[in-house]
């Protein structure tokens, strides 16, 4: 592996000397990471806040997903170790990427999905990526149980955040953070579903600091949504409910990671509603043309809610994960945008009417 390379042949390659792999580690990738870092001054002005604010844009990875990171992690692992069938449980983006990493290693997939609680985009991903796809008539938390126990036959090989290399995967999205701004942020914030995510940037930013390569640690501020909020409400949530599909998990796999990335970094975890979700949601995309799928919208609407509460110091640095792209959920999108298009006859008088002119 060349990680002295011009050319970006993906996260293993990149930051393979902070991963658990050897030459032995066959290289499953689709060239994932290396994604923009853009800055969002037009949000920030519109939400009052006195503050850099950085958006990682992990909706351009290969399957439009932050989970390419912890998956060519998990398939390439998988592979060394001679497995034939990977299986994960998903409400939509592990899924996608699952399938399609599977796909590039000449595996089979599985995928478990909540029966009609998975966004339209991501379920198509799956099935033509080639997955054996099975809707299982419960929620994420369920689906996760049944992957678990067919994990313990021996006959597949579990790629859920539950499998520890998804999260060294996913650490690498703190070292590309800390690359592109030429320092670690003050805040990091990120959308809380399953938790794997916050243990791993955690993990990464400490790894990356440890090895004199960031300058600070930041505080990590993650939110879930009020309807699917087990860590902020001490409890597990059994019918978890909200918009954002990509968080609505009720028992989160990786809760004390979690708890103890909040902890140990003086962070905060907290909820915001799917109102708030959707409001900041359609914020970003007017404001600075950045379309994420609802998910990402969860520390937006974190952040609005510190901006006015007084909670982040004027002149702080801060970035955010922005999880997926816009795409993968586009019903919500068309009923979220409030607008339907107008039909009008082909003229240009008719187009000059309903456009103001």
């Amino acid at each position: 592996m060349n990680s002295q390379s011009a050319r970006w042949n993906g996260v293993i390659d990149r930051y393979a000397k902070y991963l658990p792999v050897s030459d032995a580690t066959p290289l499953v990738s689709l060239s994932e990471g290396n994604t923009p870092l853009v800055r969002v001054d037009n949000f920030v002005e519109a939400i009052g806040g006195k503050f850099e604010l950085w958006l990682k844009y992990e909706g351009l990875n290969p399957t439009c997903s932050f989970k390419d990171r912890g998956m060519t992690m998990a398939v390439s692992k998988a592979k060394e170790r001679g497995a034939q069938v990977v299986i994960c449980a998903s409400t939509g983006n592990t899924s996608a990427s699952a399938a399609a990493y599977a796909a590039r290693a000449k595996m089979k997939c599985v995928v478990l999905l909540p029966h009609g609680n998975i966004a339209q985009g991501k379920l198509a991903q799956a099935l033509m990526y080639g997955a054996i796809t099975v809707s299982v008539q419960g929620n994420f938390d369920e689906a996760l149980r049944i992957v678990r126990e067919l994990g313990e036959t021996g006959k597949v090989d579990v790629v859920n955040s539950i499998n520890p290399v998804r999260i060294e995967g996913q650490k690498t999205a703190a070292f590309e953070i800390c690359d592109q701004l030429g320092r670690a942020p003050d805040f990091h914030f990120l959308p809380v579903g399953n938790a794997g995510n916050i243990t791993a940037y955690w993990k990464g930013f400490k790894e990356y600091h440890a090895a004199g390569l960031a300058d600070r640690l930041p505080r990590l501020f993650g939110f879930q949504a009020a309807g699917a909020a087990p860590i902020v409400d001490g409890h597990p949530i059994e019918k978890p409910q909200t918009v954002a599909s990509a968080i609505r998990i009720g028992n989160p796999a990786s809760w004390q990671g979690a708890t103890n990335a909040s902890k140990e970094s003086n962070g905060h975890i907290g909820k915001v509603t799917d109102e708030e979700i959707i409001h900041a949601y359609k914020t970003i995309a007017r404001t600075d043309g950045i379309f994420v799928e609802p998910a990402c919208a969860a520390p937006l609407a974190g952040l609005i809610q510190c901006v006015k509460a007084g909670t982040i110091p004027p002149g702080s640095v801060i970035t955010a994960t922005m999880t997926g792209h816009g795409l993968k959920d586009p019903d919500n999108a068309i009923k979220a945008a409030g607008f339907e298009p107008f039909v009008v006859e082909a003229t240009k008088a008719a187009v000059m009417k309903v456009i103001g002119l």
